[in-house]
């Protein structure tokens, strides 16, 4: 007799709790089974331990709704668990709640707000935070614009290995702002940025190498950035290598065009 998927799913994931001592019990290799579960039935576990109180549970069932993962996507009912678990002080829920606010997502765009949970997340010491944070005082879109405290918090960032934020250094040190302009200190920091995936690290980087005749391995960063990018990137920077004067360059900007589509 063939075993139902059900049954066969539910073997690999332990029983959904119903109490907070049942939850408690749960080791992490159990999570860890949930977690890389077959969606629906770990989204139908994840709502039951996050309405059960823990914290974690209610930043991942809100990542969960947000994304569509096992459930119907529903922006506004994950703002409301990030934000719950926000208030209890879980770093990335903090950060999430400002990422909802900051773009909209399940709630009315909130710039200060979306900042001072950035802020709160990044003296909770998330990278992540410190990251978004760092953004905003960069921009001056939510906060005074401030160079000098935006750069030291994409530092204490990049100090925890944070991509985006060695990029973002990388081009304090190209531009020459708040810091000495240090063309060598940029290139480093773009290939930490690049090795560590984030996308415009990749771009920089491999712009750099091109300015160093190192026109082979620039070809193959700017190979990888489509990988990850956002559309609205790709529609920027393809643009740009459309009208590169190298035909493998070209070739690049071309198909980042053609994979973002129309804005």
């Amino acid at each position: 007799m063939t075993t139902p998927p059900s049954t066969a799913n539910s073997a690999d994931c332990p029983a959904i709790p119903t109490t907070p001592q049942e939850l408690a019990a749960i080791a992490p290799a159990e999570w860890a089974k949930v977690v890389a579960g077959a969606p629906a039935q770990a989204a139908q576990w994840m709502a039951a331990a996050a309405k059960l109180g823990h914290l974690e549970a209610q930043a991942v069932w809100g990542q969960w709704l947000l994304d569509g993962h096992g459930v119907a996507r529903d922006p506004a009912e994950g703002f409301k668990w990030f934000l719950k678990a926000a208030y209890q002080g879980h770093p990335m829920a903090m950060n999430m709640t400002g990422r909802c606010l900051e773009n909209g997502w399940g709630i009315e765009i909130d710039l200060p707000a979306a900042a001072m949970w950035y802020r709160k997340a990044a003296h909770r010491g998330l990278d992540a935070g410190m990251y978004n944070y760092a953004n905003q005082l960069a921009t001056g879109k939510s906060l005074p614009q401030d160079h000098a405290e935006a750069l030291q918090w994409y530092q204490r960032a990049a100090d925890l290995k944070h991509a985006k934020s060695m990029t973002k250094i990388g081009r304090y040190y190209e531009d020459g702002l708040v810091v000495e302009k240090d063309v060598d200190a940029a290139f480093f920091c773009y290939e930490q940025g690049a090795l560590g995936g984030d996308f415009r690290g990749q771009f920089n980087y491999a712009g750099m190498l091109a300015a160093q005749g190192r026109m082979a391995e620039a070809l193959s960063w700017l190979r990888k950035v489509p990988l990850t990018a956002t559309a609205a990137y790709m529609r920027t920077v393809g643009a740009l290598l459309r009208d590169s004067p190298h035909a493998e360059f070209r070739a690049v900007g071309l198909q980042m065009l053609e994979q973002a589509g129309p804005a």
